[in-house]
């Protein structure tokens, strides 16, 4: 376990999850003074991605060369870390949302939080694990402020505010949590 100790610690997993408890007591506590409507899905959406971003800043270690000369097999690590941090951000909202004000639904917090997570990870991959945070908070910010989902399109750029049982947002998260994961697994963060 000594190994899993020093890379939780290397990838910012203690700071990390602090945040994400701290980012998903905040909405709850904006939820509950009536920030957003019932059935409002900015406000779980903005936990989530306020998580994923929290969770994000571990997706690269303190030396990306001694990552990518290390004699173990990071593929298998990289796509655990993906998975990882998104189940343990889409449990922290469940876990805070337990207490009181009804967020989401379980559908919708699975669902945005391995889409949000699967964009992160492309974002390591693509600009590097310090600006991983960019592209799903981009998406978020054109999703809330995008017009309405009245065709295709639209339903797979709005996905993350769409309703659980869509199928083109359920299919787009996926894609972008298989594609993302993939990605980062196989290419790590870049440099």
């Amino acid at each position: 376990m000594r190994w899993l100790t020093l890379y939780a610690r290397s990838r910012q997993v203690p700071a990390s999850f602090a945040a994400v408890v701290i980012s998903a007591v905040a909405v709850w506590a904006l939820a509950r003074d009536g920030g957003g409507g019932p059935g409002d899905p900015r406000l779980p959406a903005l936990a989530l991605a306020a998580g994923v971003t929290a969770a994000s800043i571990g997706l690269g270690g303190q030396d990306l060369a001694l990552d990518r000369t290390a004699a173990i097999r990071w593929v298998p690590r990289r796509a655990a870390h993906v998975l990882l941090a998104g189940a343990v951000v889409g449990a922290v909202l469940l876990a805070v949302q337990t207490t009181g004000a009804d967020l989401a639904t379980t559908a919708f917090v699975v669902r945005d939080s391995a889409g949000l997570m699967g964009l992160a990870a492309v974002g390591a991959a693509v600009c590097g694990a310090r600006y991983a945070w960019t592209v799903p908070i981009a998406w978020l910010s054109f999703s809330i402020f995008a017009p309405a989902p009245t065709n295709m399109p639209m339903r797979v750029v709005t996905w993350m505010l769409l309703a659980p049982g869509t199928a083109a947002a359920t299919w787009t998260a996926l894609a972008l949590a298989v594609a993302g994961t993939a990605a980062y697994a196989v290419a790590g963060p870049r440099r």
